[in-house]
């Protein structure tokens, strides 16, 4: 193959090419990739083994990308993925792994790979791949770069916030699938939402899916979309989630909650990264990359039979773990602050400062919701306070559990009266409720086993809104 002809005839200079390293040992696979490469404007180097690869990306010669089989004549693709980390460089590397070997493409993914293709190669899904990772962002040379809107909302220095930012951006330079864990309102979504801004998808659409809030029978055809008459009142073709976030992220909030027929599906489009319609004889290629989420224990899901284990597998490549708020006591106080200037800059009001009482009562409490609670409880006394200032009075912060118990045990704050005993109690059921379905009221009124028009009459009598 003459590669003076790469650049045409003219003799016309250009803008330095970018250059892939093609690692493979089987020739006809190495001109295959090559020859698609060279049509999307690249330059290509070759090399049939690790320590060929491994003499080439040590003279010095800058690679924007490098593709590898997983099998080589003296090793593994997975060494190459691990020098590459190991030397830090600013360089995404994809594997090439046999048909349906899903273990060898999640230990790729594990130590580092950015994405995988199996073979036989599809040469579509190799250009949408070769074309994420050149668009990947640049690491700033020991620069620290701007922090994003979004960003904004990982406030704090401690520990345990530092290393979740440090870890958002390695995931965003990857196309594993991602596990988001924490308790709820310690900002899943929120850390979800940051990987997809900072990655090669960040033009694309970020489509959030709470799973435990569709109905089980509408749930494939909202995954998947339909075909015009492929049941009762399909009376026009439409896309699902799966189509909709198609080259960019589907976050799957709440993904335990998933029926086990559901999950089946799932496994096979994430696995063949196809999806085909509700009524249509055909699958169509979806390039999406998942994102799921929980605040329940997957591990032990699998255990008790309620989740499967090869989807697990599949969906928890790697982990992020966001800690809890009593996790990051000093950072409560920061926090804080952003949450007051966003709420007064939503209502126009003054922003009240917080008295000193008041800022050490928020430090000490435990906050069982997290950042979503401070939001509320910060919000309920920007309305009781006198507009000047918040104190400890109008936080009306929950006792601690040990204090209720007392309370119960003297009889005059517990269950008498009666009837504010029961409207209490309801009122925790309904707003739980909830905000386990992102207060989608028909949701939550399925959830409670009560009706739509039954839900409203209660929220109404318990002053929810």
């Amino acid at each position: 193959m003459k590669r003076i002809e790469r650049n045409g005839a003219t003799g016309r200079t250009s803008a330095p090419q970018r250059c892939v390293l093609v690692v493979d040992d089987e020739v006809d696979i190495l001109e295959l990739i090559e020859l698609t490469l060279l049509r999307m404007g690249l330059d290509v180097d070759r090399a049939m083994s690790v320590a060929d690869a491994g003499e080439k990306l040590a003279n010095g010669r800058h690679y924007d990308l490098c593709l590898t089989d997983m099998r080589l004549p003296d090793g593994t693709g997975l060494e190459i993925v691990e020098s590459i980390q190991k030397a830090e460089l600013d360089l995404p590397v994809a594997v090439i792994t046999a048909h349906g070997n899903t273990e060898n493409a999640v230990a790729a993914l594990k130590a580092g790979a950015f994405d995988y293709v199996s073979k036989p190669v599809s040469l579509d899904q190799l250009r949408t791949l070769v074309k994420s990772a050149l668009s990947l962002p640049k690491v700033a040379d020991g620069k620290t770069a701007e922090m994003s809107p979004g960003e904004r909302g990982l406030l704090g220095t401690s520990p345990a916030i530092v290393n979740v930012r440090e870890l958002i951006e390695k995931l965003a330079r990857s196309e594993a699938p991602v596990h988001i864990t924490g308790e709820s309102g310690s900002g899943k979504e929120l850390a979800a939402r940051l990987i997809h801004q900072k990655s090669a998808r960040r033009d694309r659409p970020f489509v959030p899916v709470n799973c435990g809030a569709i109905p089980e029978n509408l749930m494939e055809s909202e995954f998947f979309g339909y075909r015009k008459g492929a049941f009762t009142g399909a009376d026009s073709d439409r896309d699902g989630f799966f189509q909709a976030a198609n080259g960019g992220t589907l976050f799957l909030d709440e993904v335990a909650d998933l029926p086990l027929p559901m999950q089946v599906k799932l496994l096979r489009a994430i696995q063949e990264k196809k999806a085909r319609k509700v009524g249509s004889t055909q699958e169509d290629a979806v390039d999406v990359r998942i994102i799921s989420a929980t605040h329940q224990n997957l591990g032990d899901c699998v255990e008790s039979g309620k989740f499967r284990h090869d989807l697990y597998y599949r969906l928890n490549v790697i982990e992020l773990r966001m800690p809890a708020l009593r996790d990051m006591r000093e950072d409560i106080p920061a926090i804080a602050s952003a949450v007051l200037d966003k709420l007064a800059g939503q209502a126009k009001v003054m922003r009240p400062e917080i008295e000193d009482g008041a800022m050490r009562a928020l430090a000490q409490y435990d906050f069982p919701g997290n950042v979503r609670e401070l939001e509320n409880i910060l919000e309920r006394a920007m309305a009781l306070c006198d507009g000047q200032t918040i104190a400890t009075a109008d936080l009306q912060l929950t006792p601690p559990d040990s204090e209720r118990v007392e309370q119960s045990a003297e009889g005059s704050e517990g269950k008498w009266p009666l009837q504010e005993y029961l409207d209490r109690v309801e009122k925790e059921a309904i707003l739980e409720a909830l905000e386990k379905t992102r207060f989608n009221r028909t949701a939550a009124a399925k959830l409670l086993g009560i009706t739509f028009r039954a839900m409203r009459y209660r929220m109404e009598r318990l002053g929810i809104n």
